[in-house]
């Protein structure tokens, strides 16, 4: 796949700004920034709208959790299918859905047909619909822009997430108070039509080819799943974004209560504190760039998490509206600065074959945390009150930071994770048939002298990891009865079209290591050209 390249605006030195030198970039961003703002007026809405059909915490809250949970629920098979088929063709399929569910929603409100109930159907309808196109957004992005301009890539698109929040809930509150409720879910509806045009202007390069047939879902999911458990940079980030998005979830699913019940406002004060929020976290998205020259992302995620427990006790202890509002404006800056690291973190821990299911794992654990941490907090608020649940949101976002502190972040962005097709064609006997539903055994027989042996057992474990990664299971070392200095590496694989799939997915990193372990080989034998033998066995009972 070709790189894009960006325009001569771009092309100079490396800035926070850089990638919209890349024409595909910006026209996206500026598109996706028109589409999130009709997202957040709508969002504004169905909250507003839910504290007028239903006051009770537990409901108000459900409207949170009813956005969240579809892409808990649906993100892994979104993430797998995105993998598998046209991304572009993809999203301009479901944004055209989601356009059309929102048109009917205004309509709705319009005729005055809302009941709680079918206020949470609509908003789940979005959500599914935001499930399904959230792993392709985030496995395009790669295509958009080079390699160096990644991390600002993904801040940018950050901040334009931030962008929209700053302006949506603002305009929503505007149009609430002078037009009425159907205002927000109608402009919402015609905010996809950017999106749809921009997407079909779009042309992304083509992948090469595979001669093999194309993954099944069920399999894609379960490389998925298989890559995110093996790779120690993905899942240290799944960890710490777990644990950030439980608690930080507290305040998005309160905020409507915060600003009906504890300041005694309105819609406009509700749709200035999430407008704070956005300016906040698009003052964050500019400071970024300068917080990474001097700090690294664990340091920034503790200080973002820190930060928001701050947040969550001020809410909680100073009902005062512009005390609400500086504190939301600091609440966007803590949240850009942790979700934009663990973005980055996720993004560069992943190779592209598997980059939107990796991503889905990660809007899962995101989105799950986002719609428990919502349920939890709405029934705590409903028993005990508002302030008591944010105070122990922020109790427990305190402590967590230093029992998550093993799992560092940015592991992997020095690492090469570009296919490095290294490995030679397997040769195989095609005049015996063998069907693709049975393992292969591949066997690799190194020779490494006790002197080395320490040093290989090492290597061998880290590419171990790497063989499970990409599809090994059983995977074993055996020691030689008669020579110990004989050692064979052995794994299956559960077809040889997957073992071919190896073949195509084996990164720079991978062949790094195995330079290093063919060293020991080598340096065992005494002999410089030497190369451990690798023998395949496919099963047949």
């Amino acid at each position: 796949m070709s790189t894009p390249k960006p325009s001569e605006a771009g092309s100079g030195a490396h800035s926070a700004w850089a990638p919209f030198g890349y024409p595909a970039f910006a026209v996206l961003w500026i598109a996706t920034v028109i589409s999130n703002i009709g997202t957040w007026m709508h969002d504004v809405g169905a909250g507003w709208l839910m504290t007028e059909l239903s006051p009770s915490p537990a409901v108000v809250a459900a409207v949170q959790a009813a956005t969240t949970l579809p892409i808990f629920l649906f993100a892994l098979l979104a993430g797998a299918v995105a993998d598998l088929v046209d991304k572009r063709k993809l999203l301009i399929i479901v944004n055209t859905l989601m356009a059309l569910t929102a048109a009917s929603l205004a309509v709705a409100v319009w005729q005055q047909k809302m009941t709680p109930a079918l206020l949470l159907l609509f908003t789940f309808l979005m959500g599914t619909g935001a499930a399904f196109s959230a792993p392709a957004w985030q496995a395009i992005v790669p295509k958009l822009v080079e390699r160096k301009d990644l991390s600002s890539a993904v801040a940018l698109n950050s901040m334009g997430i931030n962008v929209s929040r700053a302006i949506g809930p603002m305009l929503a509150g505007f149009l609430i108070v002078a037009i009425g409720l159907t205002a927000p879910f109608a402009l919402n509806a015609l905010s996809f039509a950017g999106i749809i045009a921009a997407l079909w202007w779009w042309r992304a390069p083509h992948p090469r080819g595979s001669v093999l047939p194309r993954e099944n879902v069920t399999g894609a999911i379960r490389a998925g799943l298989r890559y995110a458990w093996h790779s120690s940079p993905v899942r240290a980030t799944l960890i710490r974004a777990g644990s950030f998005f439980l608690f930080a979830s507290a305040y998005w699913a309160m905020l409507p209560l915060i600003a009906r019940q504890v300041l005694q406002g309105g819609p406009t004060l509700y749709g200035l504190l999430l407008t704070a929020v956005g300016l906040g976290a698009v003052v964050g998205a500019l400071i970024l760039p300068e917080l990474r020259a001097r700090l690294n992302a664990n340091v920034i995620v503790a200080m973002g998490t820190i930060g928001t427990a701050v947040v969550l006790i001020v809410f909680a202890l100073v009902p005062v509206q512009i005390a609400a509002i500086f504190a939301s404006l600091f609440a966007g800056l803590c949240w850009i600065a942790v979700l934009s690291s663990l973005h980055v973190s996720a993004q560069t821990a992943l190779p592209d074959w598997v980059r939107a299911r990796g991503l889905s794992i990660f809007l899962t654990v995101f989105f799950g945390a986002m719609a428990a941490g919502s349920l939890l907090w709405g029934q705590i608020a409903a028993q005990l009150s508002v302030s008591t649940a944010l105070l122990i949101a922020a109790a427990g976002a305190l402590v967590l930071i230093p029992v998550t502190r093993g799992a560092k972040l940015g592991l992997s962005e020095d690492m090469d994770l570009m296919p490095s097709s290294h490995w030679p064609e397997p040769v195989i006997d095609n005049s015996v048939g063998y069907p693709d539903d049975v393992p292969v055994m591949i066997q690799i027989a190194y020779r490494i002298t006790s002197d080395h042996q320490k040093a290989f057992m090492q290597l061998m474990a880290e590419l171990a990891r790497a063989r499970k990664r990409n599809g090994g299971y059983g995977w074993r070392l055996m020691r030689d009865a008669e020579d110990a200095s004989l050692i064979t590496e052995v794994w299956f694989e559960a077809s040889w079209n997957n073992h071919i799939r190896h073949h195509a997915r084996v990164t720079g990193e991978d062949r790094r290591i195995q330079q290093r372990i063919l060293e020991l080989h080598r340096a065992s034998t005494g002999q410089s050209q030497s190369s451990p033998e690798v023998t395949h066995r496919i099963g047949i009972l």
